[in-house]
């Protein structure tokens, strides 16, 4: 059995493609809307968040041969665990990464090395600022911007009641928070950004298909400055961005099915 690691729409598809191979698999992943999205492809799932000793215990209890890492390039935590539980249960570890989109050349634009840096920049330049980090790392951005003079923080994120319970909790208020499951089109990019008269778009490198380039070619086509978070510097060792590859890779470490 494959353990494949996954919660995003192009994990997902790898992992159908390693069912369809014919190899026996089972999923995992954080939240249960992406449980159903497993499901809903015809693949065995399991929800929750897992460290490294449990899926120590994962991999011996289900006779795992192959850890599939594919989850999303900003889950450094998932990742780590992962190749610690592959390595500790003496199986191999394949990571898939969807490609890196390398930010466009702009004097609008600046790359930092993560959220703090990010949060602190923000803080200094003011203004009205869209962050489309998600929830996990909103207080990092709160703590820094709620309460400033001049300065009004938006957060974007996926419509779910612990986001909404998170934000409450931090104090954002509600007129300032966008609910709105993506992907996200150029167009609709820029309407919210105009909506909201956004001075500073906040983002992270996570691929084109979560949607980056839309997000940061709208706000540079409008002249709003834009942070972009770079990838966490985590060595994998070889890792694999197309299926194929992974599967090529699959095949090679288990010896087939």
């Amino acid at each position: 059995m494959i353990l494949v690691l996954a919660g995003t729409s192009d994990a997902r598809e790898l992992a159908v493609r390693i069912k369809e191979t014919g190899y026996e698999l089972l999923s995992t992943v954080v939240t249960d809307s992406a449980a159903k999205s497993m499901e809903e492809a015809g693949l065995p799932v399991q929800v929750g968040r897992l460290t490294a000793q449990d899926l120590i215990s994962l991999i011996a209890e289900k006779g795992i041969r192959c850890v599939v890492d594919a989850t999303h390039p900003f889950a450094e935590e998932a990742s780590k665990n992962a190749m610690a539980a592959a390595q500790e249960a003496g199986v191999p570890y394949i990571r898939y990464e969807r490609e890196s989109l390398s930010a466009p050349g702009s004097e609008k634009l600046i790359v930092v090395e993560d959220y703090v840096q990010a949060a602190e920049l923000a803080a200094e330049k003011k203004g009205v600022i869209m962050l489309t980090t998600g929830s996990k790392t909103l207080k990092i951005f709160t703590d820094r911007l709620l309460g400033l003079p001049d300065t009004t923080l938006v957060a974007r994120m996926l419509p779910r009641l612990d986001n909404m319970q998170k934000c409450e909790e931090l104090g954002l208020a509600q007129k300032n928070i966008v609910a709105m499951q993506g992907p996200f089109s150029k167009e609709l990019n820029k309407a919210l950004y105009d909506h909201y008269k956004v001075t500073l778009m906040i983002t992270k490198e996570s691929g084109k298909v979560g949607a980056f380039d839309e997000k940061v070619e709208a706000a540079l086509e409008m002249g709003i400055e834009t942070i972009v978070i770079g990838r966490p510097k985590i060595e994998y060792g070889e890792k694999f961005s197309d299926y194929d590859s992974v599967l090529n890779q699959l095949n090679q470490v288990t010896g087939g099915k």
